[in-house]
């Protein structure tokens, strides 16, 4: 294949396939806490991460993630502190970042505002070898966090409560998922784009859900599409010509159609063959609340 012949598209397929593990791994968390627009929040803030990184001229991924994190750990605060006026501060907080971020942009050296649209919607032949090195650090602790930890990650997005009954630290779990978040962002930024970010970490779990309610393999099936996703929307870019954090969104979201439209007429006649088995005035007729999220404890 001729477009592993250069050496930007060799760097930009392995963000891809990075970025691609890294978002859904994240965004089954924030789907299971009703959280699934943190990213796009984290995403507005890092925006006065990088303009910062243009100005002082230090890596703007690197300086992304430092605003971005501190970012996250102001929503998780606000979130346990805010009450009533949260949503306000929230607000504040996001379109302050972005404002943020075009003012640094604008301060910056001339040329700064060109390369800050490859940050908000993502572009293959800017993704340097610095990037590479910084992606593949953050996204190995993405990794080591939702996956080493995802039995307590779990318990605590499914229901605070029984997590806090059990001697989980809550708390400190809660703030660790923000973080994670916020790195997944700056690790997604170069290919997907700050703007499009979230799709990419929710999208894929939604698709996943059409096929399974088990956690493990909801997790799996979802990092796969991110992954599918990521890999043809970057190829699909090079040949196409088209932007590439556009395109990788455009695929998940047909990646969620073509799974619902598979899933819903096989979810149907697996409804009416339990039905035709259950004895009539069976107890067990009587349907049960599905539980919050996806999966059980079982299942993780």
């Amino acid at each position: 294949m001729d477009i592993l012949d250069y050496a930007f598209m060799q760097r930009a397929l392995l963000a891809a396939v990075l970025v691609g593990i890294t978002a859904p791994a994240v965004g089954i968390y924030l789907v299971q806490r009703r959280q699934a627009l943190m990213g796009d929040g984290i995403g507005h803030v890092a925006m006065t991460g990088v303009g910062l990184g243009f100005l002082l001229s230090w890596s703007p991924v690197w300086m992304a993630t430092a605003v971005s994190v501190l970012g996250a750990v102001l929503m998780e605060l606000i979130r346990w502190y805010g009450k009533t006026r949260g949503d306000i501060a929230l607000a504040m907080l996001f379109y302050g970042g972005m404002a943020g971020g075009v003012m640094f942009i604008n301060l910056a050296p001339t040329g700064s505002n060109a390369n800050l649209t490859s940050y908000l919607f993502g572009s293959l032949s800017t993704v340097s070898e610095s990037d590479v090195s910084a992606i593949c650090i953050l996204a190995a602790f993405v990794v080591l966090v939702t996956v080493g930890l995802r039995r307590q990650l779990f318990a605590v997005s499914q229901d605070e409560e029984f997590a806090r009954v059990t001697g989980l630290p809550v708390r400190a779990l809660n703030l660790l998922t923000a973080i994670t978040a916020a790195v997944t962002v700056t690790v997604a930024m170069r290919v997907v784009g700050l703007l499009l970010v979230s799709a990419l970490m929710v999208v894929p779990v939604a698709a996943a859900q059409q096929l399974s309610r088990s956690f493990a393999a909801t997790f799996a099936i979802s990092v796969a599409i991110g992954v599918s996703v990521t890999i043809g929307g970057t190829v699909t870019s090079y040949y196409q010509d088209v932007p590439p954090g556009a395109t990788i969104v455009l695929l998940t979201i047909g990646a969620f159609v073509l799974l619902t439209a598979l899933a819903t007429p096989l979810a149907r006649r697996r409804a009416r063959a339990a039905a035709a088995a259950q004895p009539a005035g069976d107890p067990a007729e009587c349907s049960i609340p599905a539980t919050r999220g996806t999966g059980d404890r079982d299942g993780v």
